[in-house]
């Protein structure tokens, strides 16, 4: 389902949603804001989209039909870098962990205001993954950070880590050696209104630990500092 030419310097927005009213919605809204916006109406749709053009940001709601909608996540995922927010009536816990976990950048709950979704999308745009110019590769033993090409070797193997997954570990070793506060890393990494989600950061903290220490649970490069944060840091502790 295409979009219309549009300027190439333009946004453009995803929206997977089997709802045509809802999908008629959100194209009002958000081509009211200056986005140019695709729509897909189930998870095969939304990769075909997704492998066809560049896509800025998705909109995704995990109960659509078809293929799983954590599933459709983790496929856009290794498909793009583009930031996914999740829409969905599902507010449980478990659900927003399950949808971190498929590699989702944020999570907004049915019903919602137009005010607060568009700050999402501004605040995802905002902190899409970018090269880091000039920045030197980081080196410790068994570990290789190459920041320009936003790559990751663990231990002798390619670690492909999600876009937050990387913005994360590019704050910690920026700051190495030294503790970084929970709301910190928030504010960086996920921005100002996610001051009180430490779900987010415990969840993506797991998730980068599994991909880049030998043992998870004896991690030796991300270390937890009781109350404030993390810290990372090769040699702290032995």
């Amino acid at each position: 389902m295409r979009t219309s030419v549009v300027d190439p310097t333009t946004n453009k927005l995803l929206v997977v949603e089997n709802d045509q009213q809802l999908r008629r919605t959100f194209r009002v809204i958000l081509t009211g804001q200056g986005y140019a916006v695709i729509e897909a109406r189930d998870g095969n749709e939304a990769l075909e989209e997704i492998k066809a053009d560049r896509v800025d940001l998705v909109l995704l709601d995990i109960d659509v039909p078809g293929i799983d909608g954590f599933e459709t996540c983790r496929r856009i995922r290794n498909l793009s870098d583009a930031p996914i927010i999740v829409v969905t009536v599902r507010g449980d816990e478990k659900d927003k962990v399950l949808t971190l976990d498929a590699g989702a950048t944020d999570y907004i709950v049915k019903p919602f205001g137009t005010q607060e979704l568009l700050a999402r999308i501004r605040s995802a745009v905002r902190r899409a993954p970018f090269a880091e110019k000039g920045m030197q590769p980081f080196v410790a033993p068994g570990l290789k950070i190459d920041f320009e090409r936003r790559q990751v070797v663990a231990h002798g193997q390619p670690s492909h880590l999600t876009p937050k997954e990387f913005e994360l570990l590019k704050h910690l070793v920026l700051n190495r050696g030294k503790p970084v506060s929970h709301l910190k890393l928030l504010h960086l990494v996920w921005g100002p209104e996610h001051a009180r989600d430490r779900q987010y950061l415990r969840v993506f903290i797991r998730n980068l630990r599994k991909k880049i220490e030998r043992q998870p649970d004896q991690p030796r490069y991300i270390h937890t500092e009781p109350v404030i944060g993390y810290r990372f840091d090769p040699d702290y502790g032995t």
